[in-house]
């Protein structure tokens, strides 16, 4: 659609679920029926939401390769008057996802974007873990490679504060015993597949919960970790028991186990 005659076009930010679609807000669903084009980073999985809910609108990819190379012809659009709305896989663009660079270049020319709030897996694992909120980094996905994650690892040492990141199931248990070592194996809130069928929450220190895991033949899914500050007061009570599973009650999932942020 366009906006109002004579008024500029607006770049809606549009939260999608992170797993269970039933997450998709009124107001989401509302944006990505109404905007003229959905900037997708990846219109195959933006169309299995699109499915689900019967949305129609035209949907163009816009992803970290082709992202700058989308801008001019997306400011063009604006200056027609249209509402476009920008979506990543899963989650919040701009979180860990693409996005960052449009919205920049939106508003550096004037237009006005607009965040349509919704799911974010940096504040479902915070809201489950327990430890302090109040201050908490977000340090997004570690290096892949050891000599490059230690060294990440070793940066973000000093903060006496939550952190949380994001880590591929097949890097986890070798990043959380690094974890281990610079961090002085804090107490970590660990979520896997959050708010999908199998969803799985491990508590416990570093070391432990990166135990469990190697014991498993192989992990799927989407993981994201909570550590608490070394001076964070943590409850006690039993350590590194998973919560959650199947047993819980059905909700709607993604169907695959990409590793994504947001």
């Amino acid at each position: 659609m366009t906006s109002s005659a004579g008024a500029p076009g607006r770049l809606l930010v549009v939260a999608t679920p992170i797993g269970n679609l039933e997450d998709l807000s009124p107001r989401a669903l509302a944006a990505l029926r109404d905007a003229s084009l959905v900037l997708c980073e990846d219109t195959r999985r933006t169309g299995n939401l699109f499915a689900r809910y019967g949305v129609t609108t035209q949907r163009v990819s816009c992803h970290e390769h082709n992202e700058f190379r989308r801008i001019p012809e997306m400011l063009e659009r604006l200056a027609a008057g249209e509402t476009l709305a920008l979506v990543s896989d899963a989650g919040t663009p701009g979180v860990s996802d693409p996005g960052r660079l449009l919205a920049a270049a939106v508003a550096a020319a004037g237009f006005r974007v607009e965040p349509i709030a919704g799911p974010s897996a940096v504040a479902a694992i915070l809201s489950i873990s327990g430890f302090p909120a109040i201050p908490f980094s977000f340090l997004g996905f570690p290096p892949s490679r050891h000599g490059e994650r230690s060294r990440w690892y070793a940066r973000f040492a000093p903060r006496d504060e939550t952190r949380i990141l994001f880590e591929s199931p097949f890097r986890i248990v070798a990043s959380l015993e690094e974890m281990a070592r610079a961090w002085g194996d804090p107490q970590v809130c660990l979520g896997r597949e959050l708010t999908k069928l199998h969803e799985e929450v491990l508590r416990g220190p570093a070391t432990v919960v990166a135990a469990l895991l190697a014991k498993r033949p192989g992990i799927k899914g989407e993981i994201a970790v909570a550590a608490a500050p070394s001076a964070g007061a943590v409850p006690s009570g039993p350590t590194s028991l998973p919560e959650g599973g199947p047993d819980e009650g059905p909700v709607e999932p993604v169907d695959d186990d990409s590793v994504n942020g947001e």
